[in-house]
């Protein structure tokens, strides 16, 4: 378990997967009222088809960690060897460790709590002998979330088209 700024961060498994359900509702929620649509649509994650099924494979068949804050949860980071195969993105030419979900309760904002998660991802590839950790997301909007992975470390590397969704890997070496 990790503990920074009283964040804890425990191994997570498919009992969170409720929990990382209603984060994502809640950020889609967020999200929209911000004027954002096009990320993740308006639909509630947990209504969008797979999206339930997707946070179970999350917890059961990936690396899952839950940052929480008095013992409840608010935040996740899941890892993986490589990119979702539904992505137009190849995997690395080395081994890696991927960040398929990074999430956090908007409740709790401005926590740290995305960046003690990403602290925890790069800890996690280092402990496993991998020096490469990537992550895509969004590129759309005023490219605030690509940004914010800069601001954490990672260094843009390919930008793709999912369908009319545009996207940004982002890379971090692990010394």
């Amino acid at each position: 378990m990790d503990d920074t700024h009283g964040i804890t961060i425990r191994p997570g498994g498919p009992a969170d997967a409720p929990a990382i359900l209603d984060m994502l509702d809640a950020a889609v929620v967020w999200m929209n009222g911000r004027g954002n649509t096009e990320q993740w649509g308006t639909t509630p994650y947990s209504q969008n088809p797979g999206g339930p099924e997707r946070v179970e494979r999350y917890t059961t068949e990936n690396a899952p960690y839950i940052a929480e804050l008095d013992g409840t949860p608010v935040g996740a980071v899941v890892l993986d060897s490589g990119p979702s195969p539904q992505m137009p993105i190849a995997p690395a030419a080395e081994p890696e460790r991927y960040v398929r979900l990074l999430i956090s309760d908007r409740r709790h904002a401005g926590l740290g709590i995305g960046a003690a998660l990403l602290a925890h991802a790069t800890e996690e590839t280092r402990r496993a002998g991998v020096s490469l950790l990537r992550v895509d997301c969004w590129a759309g909007g005023g490219g605030e979330l690509v940004a914010y992975y800069e601001r954490n470390g990672f260094a843009p590397a390919t930008r793709f088209l999912s369908g009319a969704w545009p996207g940004q890997v982002l890379a971090r070496r692990i010394v």
